[in-house]
């Protein structure tokens, strides 16, 4: 693909010493944060990085790339810690834009990425990266949920396809469960991902976290519908198994499907790797929703971000248009079974026979909801969801009094944040 530099050098501002090598150098350097998406030393994010720096620098003499990554756990905190400091990096690499775009420390997608680079993005994931219409969240990876089925449970119980409505999935729950399954359904609402769990079983409901408009409609009826129909059909026919869900957290429920506790739950392509290796034997198929099949299920991406600090403007489009070449796009989410985020990369994806079973996740990306990313306030709002949304499902709880409670607390953080 066309470097960025070449189509934006008559808009970019002239380049300041920051960053260069020296005086008369000409030489760029760039700093970019990344998140490790690896489990050990072996499969760390670190060699991807070297080795696709490798290859860029061997092709733009002029630009050189430092890379800095750093677990989930304190990614994010490095940055804004640096950010605060002064000190931002050209690039992270990370799980939430907002903050800074909202602060004016972001260039927009448009003032880095060659048209082609920027219309390469799908559609879904590429909105999720707006702020008021702005694109400032470039998406690096993404990923969907579809209900996994442990198919040798569902052979011994009769149970002959997956469900496609929340009746049938109760029909087979009951039926798991006289078999003797130990959880017919896992249904982490625990602080891990409590909010990935509960904006699914909305989005089935035809409800969600907002509306067309961006407003939070944390509240509707359709939301309560689906909280107090987990709390009276799944939780208190025990259809959950022993585990409160209001203290499952979503790895829990994974180590429990990888040896063959659980009938039935909602996951994301990670899942089938531990499955494999665990040699469970399962079905994939999209979430079932109130009526028939969910109309649209949950998609989250992580995202790229390029701060003004430096002012490297040209140097990191150049950067970022090499990042998203398909081979790079498809060997970084090859190695962690994710999804990519250009529609180039998807479709040579899809038509990989050795990716196949990525084919049903990939069809449901363009249709995917995300979570509200572009909200400042979405940090306090996720926090919140974490705490309180456990409580509505237990025997007694009151979905209605709850999602009020964290609507009332958005609707604050939203308009304090546009005062500011």
């Amino acid at each position: 693909m066309t470097a960025a530099g070449a189509a934006t050098a008559a808009l970019a501002p002239a380049l300041t010493a920051c960053g260069s090598d020296g005086p008369g150098s000409g030489t760029k350097k760039l700093k970019l944060i990344a998140a490790d998406y690896g489990d050990n030393p072996s499969n760390s994010s670190k060699k991807y990085w070297d080795a696709l720096v490798r290859d860029f620098e061997d092709q733009h003499g002029k630009i050189k790339v430092d890379v800095e990554v750093y677990s989930w756990t304190e990614v994010d905190k490095k940055v804004a810690d640096l950010v605060a400091a002064g000190k931002a990096p050209d690039l992270a690499q990370i799980g939430a834009y907002a903050d800074f775009a909202a602060a004016g420390k972001l260039y927009s997608a448009d003032q880095l990425l060659t048209v082609p680079t920027q219309a390469e993005f799908i559609a879904s994931i590429e909105k999720a990266g707006e702020v008021h219409r702005v694109q400032y969240g470039m998406p690096f990876v993404s990923s969907t949920r579809l209900l996994f089925c442990n198919k040798e449970h569902f052979d011994k119980a009769g149970i002959t396809k997956a469900p496609e409505t929340w009746d049938e999935l109760q029909a087979a729950a009951k039926k798991l469960q006289a078999n003797g399954v130990k959880i017919p359904f896992g249904l982490p609402l625990g602080p891990e991902e409590a909010p990935a769990e509960t904006m699914m079983w909305f989005l089935a409901a035809d409800g969600g976290y907002t509306d067309a408009n961006g407003l939070y409609t944390i509240a509707h009826a359709e939301n309560v519908k689906a909280l107090e129909w987990l709390r009276d059909e799944l939780v208190a026919k025990k259809l959950t198994g022993p585990l409160d869900p209001a203290r499952t957290n979503r790895q829990e429920v994974f180590d429990a499907f990888c040896k063959g506790d659980v009938g039935m739950l909602n996951g994301h392509p990670t899942l089938m790797q531990q499955a494999d290796a665990k040699g469970i034997k399962y079905i994939t198929a999209p979430l079932p929703g109130i009526k028939g099949k969910s109309k649209s299920t949950m998609g989250v991406a992580d995202w790229m971000m390029a701060f003004k600090q430096n002012g490297n403007r040209d140097a990191i489009g150049t950067f970022l248009d090499f990042v998203y070449s398909t081979k790079n796009v498809l060997d970084f989410t090859g190695q962690y079974d994710l999804l990519p985020v250009t529609s180039s990369a998807s479709a040579k994806m899809a038509a990989d026979p050795a990716r196949k079973k990525l084919k049903l996740f990939l069809e449901q990306l363009e249709s995917a909801e995300f979570y509200p990313a572009d909200k400042t306030s979405w940090a306090a709002v996720s926090k919140a969801i974490k705490e309180k949304i456990g409580s509505t499902v237990k025997n007694g709880g009151d979905a209605t009094s709850v999602l009020s409670e964290i609507e009332r607390e958005a609707n604050s953080l939203e308009t304090a944040s546009a005062g500011r």
